[in-house]
């Protein structure tokens, strides 16, 4: 039957059903030849979805699009760019912190990247920078949004692993840093070979008026993961504070959004919110499913006579991650890897924390390795550049991206990462 259950999968993803009805009608197959009354799929799907920390997840998502809507996205931008921008191929550096900073606010690779494309592409342009190598470092940058938290990813691994939210959070800080630095030192390396320009003189006036301007953005992430590490409030009431927070913030302050806006934001996260709580549904069906049938301890097993050597292990178990990634957009993946991996990582002595912080980077960087790539998408599309050339340009911050990931697994003390 699991034969069955994954060549239908495979089969349903090739011929171009949505990833969602892909593993809920494969696992519903194979269920259904297996003799199992069909009402355990309704009840696994509802007790896939049945959990408080979830609640999060909409509200994150909307905050992210309010604020990417708006001119938050713009001033930090802005910001970046008084710190930054003096320095040869400066801009490139602004890509990134200003990706970093967003990422702090969104809590999503897509929305991270057209926030500061949307901001930062026609000054890349003007100033003379290859619209493809500025197009795959923001694509590049996205990839940061769900790992320095807030991250949805890391809520969907939370309730898939039963762990702590907030203990996820509070450990994906030094590795978001850490992928920041390895894409800046790429961007600046490559700034001096292409002799690109000095952007916007270093002046401490310039700081502190951009500082003051973007307060109110950068105050977003000091709300919300000091109320939860304070706690104030648990991350799904920090949620609701963000989108509260982000609501203030747009039409009262900034004043960059109208209630027309702020009805098509609704109706945009909500149909962001379906889709993934539809792949959290049918995933949770298919990981009932695999755990009936004892595939994550057989895999486990099968996995552990291949080699002694827990190194070894970990870097078979960071192939898997990155192909899914390659194939399966990220929290389809998390929900089929998780369930089945986990185990094996426990046996080798592994935190469920350390890895929980090891799969969401792993499968952050597929959101750049095509056919799945979201971020090359939304660059492609914040920019008009064919999908081909970024891809090409993305390669040097992939193997960075993929270096910093290494680091996670092998060097959790020098990241600072504790269970």
């Amino acid at each position: 039957m699991t034969g069955l259950l994954f060549a239908l999968f495979f089969l349903f993803m090739l011929i171009g059903v949505p990833i969602a009805v892909s593993i809920g009608a494969s696992t519903m197959t194979a269920l259904y030849f297996q003799g199992v009354p069909l009402m355990v799929v309704t009840q696994q799907m509802f007790q896939g979805i049945n959990s408080f920390a979830l609640v999060a997840v909409p509200m994150f998502i909307l905050a992210g699009d309010l604020m990417a809507q708006g001119k938050v996205s713009e001033k930090l931008v802005n910001f970046a760019d008084s710190l930054f921008g003096f320095l040869k191929g400066g801009l490139s550096i602004v890509s990134v912190l200003a990706g970093m900073f967003f990422a702090a606010i969104s809590g999503s690779g897509a929305a991270t990247t057209a926030a500061v494309g949307s901001s930062l592409v026609p000054e890349l342009r003007k100033k003379g920078y290859d619209p493809a190598a500025a197009a795959s470092l923001i694509a590049a940058s996205g990839t940061i949004g769900v790992v320095i938290p807030p991250s949805v990813p890391m809520i969907i691994y939370a309730v898939i692993a039963q762990e702590s939210v907030s203990k996820l959070f509070l450990n994906g800080f030094i590795p978001g840093l850490v992928m920041g630095l390895g894409l800046m030192a790429i961007a600046i390396t490559q700034g001096y070979r292409r002799n690109y320009p000095r952007g916007t003189a270093l002046s401490l006036a310039t700081i502190w008026g951009t500082l003051k301007s973007a307060s109110w953005g950068l105050m977003t992430p000091v709300i919300i993961l000091g109320g939860i590490f304070s706690g104030i409030f648990t991350p799904s009431e920090a949620a609701v504070v963000a989108v509260n927070y982000a609501l203030l913030v747009s039409l009262f302050i900034y004043r960059d959004l109208k209630l027309p806006d702020i009805y098509r934001i609704l109706i945009r996260s909500a149909i962001t919110t379906a889709v993934i709580m539809f792949v959290i549904a049918t995933s949770a069906v298919l990981s009932w499913t695999l755990s009936s049938w004892q595939i994550p301890g057989a895999i486990a097993e099968s996995v552990l006579s291949l080699s002694t050597n827990p190194y070894i292990i970990m870097l078979l178990v960071v192939g898997i991650i990155l192909a899914t990634g390659v194939f399966i957009e990220t929290a389809s993946a998390l929900i089929i890897l998780t369930p089945v991996l986990l185990p094996l990582v426990i046996q080798l002595g592994i935190d469920p924390i350390h890895f929980g912080l090891i799969i969401v980077v792993g499968l952050a960087i597929g959101m750049i390795t095509p056919p799945v790539a979201i971020n090359l998408y939304v660059a492609s599309s914040v920019t008009g550049l064919p999908l081909e050339r970024i891809t090409r340009a993305i390669i040097p911050y992939l193997l960075g991206l993929i270096a910093v990931l290494l680091l996670v697994v092998y060097v959790p003390i020098f990241l600072g990462i504790s269970g």
